[in-house]
């Protein structure tokens, strides 16, 4: 028997105290050899309420008395058993029975899935050979905090489909998204969740097997060989990852063993309202072992850069989408999830313990203290927190006529007070181009033109503030849908200049981004960032600096509204030319044209409290970022 896969007494005393963060090289099903003529496979599984358990699978017809499991004696709840025969590719699933009923439910730690509608586990040995050495040695550098993060999200099934209107596998997928990622000069790929759902239109948000990639794109060496094939292409991956909640699927997790195993029992703690599904038990300690390990295990096997947990703010509010009297406070007295918040911080200690050149991102709605910072400072220990609040002012301002944009500028500004309390990134999701809100550029007010330019804007004033940048699939090009999980992008809308040159702006802002180190290097530091004017409402015209750490500057402009500025004062700390780097409204994009011929002087007129100033032409419903020639500051 292979010792690695054998379960032994500290094993179990680490699943009991949920500190095992390999418990999947040993629970669930791994093909071994006993010998020369014994070849089979062990299966683990964790059901401390059944009376029976058995597997039942394609290498005994299904039977139920075939393959009996014995419960180890030492009140673990741990059931297992050896299957001569049963070999990789092969279907199975549990048999369980307890009184009063029984099941057949998948295997909680299977790293294979048949593709839905179909529900059975299947035997996978995940033996794979690695080409991303190269990356993997110097990922430091590229997820550094300190570092460029310009982030693609993507819905595999949607991002594109075949000739036929089918879903790519991993591997088709992996050679044309990495050739296109890397010409629009994204450093990241954020890949919403993989892990095996029954139902396609959750976009993976509602998982049942936690461990194994979705098989409607290939087998788990399929995915690992797009992780691999974006890394050398020096492209990091990100997963989205679901801790929050589970759908309540027959044959999936909940009520496993006859019991509310790995869900709270009482509905007031393990139903979740909102999204109709299971919430998990984060106090028990088998239940959070499973997911820190389920954690590590997509980081450690699949070679990945990030995990964002989704829906954090569910997870540490006990009154999350409930009413009074629907939830039942803490041990306190109050709202706050005592079980999630030591889950969370259990699991970016764990992560950045092995693994410190990854970093973990929250989606957390609400102002919760700390998000993003360590867990030995009192916080939650994620290395980055998704800023919901300035999404929801800066699509709020977008989507107003520009004639009443001047009684809303503080929309622009407010996020700017509370912008160095977190590690944020600055989002562009999937859920802001669904359900009716419209795709980007159609919440952009006005004729075709003012959208197109108002979408330049809206992403050429994201590039310029501090924080790490995401755009969902699509809104690179302006794509004039709602995202649907069930068709491609539209991606012939590229064969329209308009929109080529929205794709255009992007490539062109990615590369300033990446090569200019005032515009990520302090992204998490109040010294990288200064207005140089941003009371200007009556015009709402916005401007600031960004620095990096020898006093570089980038000056960005933003006009947000159709009507031409000349002779624009602009405040400056040193003399000389200035080159225009940047200039949203150029011909190249779709613009008008309008600008500063490249290059303009800055001239000894204090303006705004500095001692020079530039005299600028602003185009309409456009931004400039403008470099000093000198590098001065």
């Amino acid at each position: 028997m292979d010792a690695r896969r054998s379960l032994g007494d500290l094993d179990i005393y680490l699943f009991k105290q949920g500190r095992h963060t390999r418990l999947y090289e040993h629970f669930g099903a791994h093909p071994e050899s006993l010998g020369p003529d014994s070849a089979g496979t062990r299966f683990v599984v964790w059901a401390p309420n059944a009376a029976f358990v058995s597997v039942v699978g394609d290498f005994n017809g299904w039977d139920r008395s075939a393959a009996p499991m014995s419960l180890r004696a030492d009140s673990s709840g741990v059931w297992e058993c050896f299957v001569p025969g049963a070999a990789h590719g092969q279907r199975y699933k549990y048999f369980l029975s307890w009184p009063g009923g029984e099941a057949e439910r998948a295997d909680p730690f299977a790293l294979f899935s048949e593709e839905p509608p179909a529900t059975a586990s299947v035997i996978w040995d995940l033996q794979y050979e690695w080409g991303d050495g190269e990356w993997m040695a110097a990922r430091w550098r590229q997820n550094s905090l300190d570092g460029p993060w310009s982030v693609y999200e993507v819905h595999l099934g949607s991002w594109r489909r075949d000739e036929h209107g089918n879903f790519m596998n991993y591997r088709r997928m992996a050679h044309e998204l990495a050739d296109y990622v890397r010409d629009a000069g994204f450093t990241h790929v954020e890949i919403m969740p993989v892990a095996e759902h029954p139902f396609y239109g959750s976009w993976g948000y509602q998982s049942t097997g936690y461990f194994a990639p979705t098989s409607r794109y290939g087998c788990p060496q399929d995915f690992r060989y797009l992780v691999d094939h974006l890394h050398r292409q020096g492209i990091g991956v990100i997963l989205d990852w679901v801790p929050g909640h589970f759908p309540m699927d027959a044959h999936g997790l909940a009520n496993f063993d006859g019991t509310a195993l790995f869900e709270h029992a009482d509905p007031r703690q393990g139903f979740h309202p909102e999204w109709k599904s299971a919430i998990f038990n984060y106090d028990r300690y088998e239940v959070a072992g499973f997911l820190i390990c389920n954690a590590m295990y997509w980081v450690r096997e699949f070679h990945l850069d990030g995990l964002r947990v989704d829906g954090v703010a569910s997870m540490l509010y006990l009154d999350y989408s409930r009413e009074h009297g629907e939830w039942i406070p803490n041990r306190h007295g109050g709202r706050e999830n005592l079980g999630a918040i030591e889950l969370l911080r259990e699991l970016n200690k764990a992560v950045y313990e092995e693994f410190p050149d990854v970093q973990t991102i929250a989606e957390e709605s609400t102002s919760w203290p700390m998000v993003s910072k360590p867990v030995y400072l009192g916080g939650l220990g994620f290395g980055l927190k998704w800023n919901m609040g300035w999404m929801n002012d800066s699509l709020a301002y977008m989507e107003l006529d520009p004639i009443y944009r001047k009684f809303h500028h503080n929309l622009l500004t407010f996020a700017l007070w509370y912008a160095y309390a977190e590690n944020f990134v600055l989002p562009l999701s999937h859920d802001e181009v669904v359900y009716g809100k419209k795709s980007l550029i159609s919440k952009m007010p006005g004729d075709y033109w003012q959208q197109m330019a108002g979408l330049r804007t809206l992403f050429g004033y994201m590039y310029g503030l501090p924080g790490k940048k995401l755009l969902f699939m699509g809104a690179e090009f302006g794509q004039w849908g709602e995202w649907n999980h069930d068709q491609a992008l539209d991606w012939d809308l590229l064969r329209f200049p308009a929109h080529d040159g929205i794709r255009a702006w992007v490539r062109d802002l990615n590369r300033l981004y990446r090569e200019c180190p005032a515009l990520h290097e302090l992204d998490f530091d109040p010294t990288g960032f200064a207005w140089e004017n941003c009371h200007d409402s009556d015009q709402s015209v916005l401007s600031f600096f960004r620095r990096d750490r020898s006093g570089r500057s980038v000056l960005v402009v933003c006009n947000f509204t159709p009507v031409p500025r000349e002779n624009y004062a602009v405040g400056v700390g040193v003399d000389g030319p200035w080159r225009e780097a940047l200039n949203s409204d150029s011909e190249l994009y779709g613009g008008s044209g309008m600008g500063n011929m490249g290059r303009v002087r800055a001239e000894p007129i204090p303006v705004h409290g500095l001692p020079y100033s530039l005299n600028l032409v602003l185009p309409p419903l456009g931004v400039l970022y403008l470099l000093p020639e000198g590098g001065g500051a």
